[in-house]
């Protein structure tokens, strides 16, 4: 899937978007380094066929029915219109006031009307509290108890809420009255504080701070780029001595180290032998019988490759056994997973089929918030997409391998706790029917 992606030179947003802040910084390095190759590599063969007198074949491009035509004036030439000149065109200053002019008055209207609904919640409030403080005052000299004729209180009741109404209608009017003031003085102070801004964007000097600015934080972002790929590079080192002394690169899998399984359990277990015999070697590359497509377009699609290349190298079961790994999961979605990871401590995980590349995605949990890794499995072997530059057998040997190692340096990630399965039948079901 690297290789893919830098001889394309391109990589699909949708995947860009699952990969954490450290794979896009190295992809960005090896996209940056494949560049650097390829313009050294244009640089020696004009070199050299400038020296015996040869030219670079030039590739005819393919027809297009696109095509530009200009607007000609009268002269027979391009036809220029510059604003301003034109006739009838308003002068550039007038222009340029009356659109100071209008940012000020909708500027002056947005905080008016916030100011109004502030306003009108105040008044609303204010009347609610007192319409109620008065019923309960009525309440508790018993009103109506002590009026022999109750229409009388329900009478004297409406009127107090008709003088409140009023009283509420005119706080309200007076609201708005202070209001559309403020707007009107608002929008003043805003046209000159906008007239002085454009007025001091156009001097020369501010002008030639902004550059020197933009340039010293553009050098600052090239050295912060150059520590993360220098970073980036000795946690490659790192990872490759590491997986080296432990056996684990490129198919080198513990799984035939472990004692007290005969070679006929294993035989059965691969499901390459029938009988008695030595068992193949479980790296070897998988005979497919289906056209795969460049990535998955369907969850069929995914479920059959699944069945085709994975289960018989054994993708999701426990070392040595028929059961299936408390961390694998089926086709389910970053949202599923994270909510499955919600309540678990950090350094819990789990292995879902991914939907964007022919592989997986291991979701970590952090102590705050979740992490999401690419697990490449388009080839013999399985690693993490722009991550781990170790080449694991299977996808147990990865697994196990960061339990004991961090995966990057930077996050120090170490896969401790399995996410198991929630309900019934489990996720990865129609995977293995």
């Amino acid at each position: 899937m690297l290789q893919q992606i830098l001889h394309d030179m391109y990589i699909d947003p949708e995947l860009l978007a699952e990969l954490s802040d450290v794979q896009k910084h190295i992809l960005f390095y090896k996209m940056r380094e494949e560049q650097l190759r390829r313009w050294k590599e244009r640089e020696t063969w004009e070199s050299l066929a400038q020296d015996k007198g040869l030219r670079p074949t030039k590739t005819k491009r393919a027809a297009s029915d696109k095509h530009i035509q200009w607007l000609l004036g009268a002269d027979g030439e391009v036809w220029v219109w510059i604003m301003g000149e034109g006739p009838g065109d308003k002068p550039y200053e007038a222009i340029s006031e009356e659109l100071i002019a209008e940012r000020a008055r909708l500027q002056a209207q947005r905080e008016a009307e916030e100011l109004w609904r502030q306003k009108e919640a105040e008044i609303t409030k204010k009347f609610r509290d007192a319409l109620a403080n008065e019923k309960a005052r009525i309440l508790a000299e018993k009103w109506k108890v002590e009026m022999e004729d109750r229409k009388a209180a329900k009478v004297l009741e409406e009127r107090i809420q008709e003088e409140f109404k009023r009283k509420e209608e005119e706080e309200r009017k007076r609201g708005e009255e202070q209001i559309r003031l403020q707007e009107e003085q608002r929008a003043k102070e805003l046209y000159w504080t906008l007239k002085q801004a454009q007025l001091h964007c156009q001097a020369s000097e501010k002008e030639e701070r902004e550059w020197e600015e933009q340039l010293r934080r553009s050098k600052a972002a090239d050295e912060e780029r150059s520590r993360r790929a220098q970073r980036a590079r000795d946690e490659y080192r790192r990872h490759s001595l590491r997986a080296i002394q432990k056996g684990t690169v490129a198919g080198l899998s513990s799984m035939f180290r472990e004692l007290g399984q005969s070679h006929e359990q294993e035989a059965r277990l691969y499901h390459h032998l029938p009988g008695p015999g030595p068992p193949q070697p479980l790296a070897l590359p998988v005979s497919r019988t289906w056209e795969r497509p460049l990535r998955p377009v369907s969850r069929d699609v995914i479920v059959r490759w699944f069945k085709e290349e994975q289960l018989p190298r054994r993708a999701g079961f426990e070392r040595n056994t028929k059961f299936i790994a408390p961390w694998f999961h089926g086709i389910i979605s970053r949202e599923d997973a994270e909510d499955l990871l919600e309540n678990m401590t950090e350094g819990a995980f789990l292995v879902r089929v991914s939907e964007k590349i022919w592989g997986y995605t291991l979701s970590y949990r952090l102590q705050k918030g979740f992490k999401h890794f690419l697990v490449d499995a388009s080839g013999d072997f399985y690693s993490f997409l722009g991550v781990d530059p170790n080449r694991h057998a299977t996808l147990t040997d990865l697994i196990d391998f960061h339990k004991e190692e961090i995966i990057t340096v930077s996050g120090g990630e170490l896969l401790q706790e399995p996410c198991g399965q929630r309900d019934s039948p489990p996720d990865y079901h129609p995977l293995f029917e």
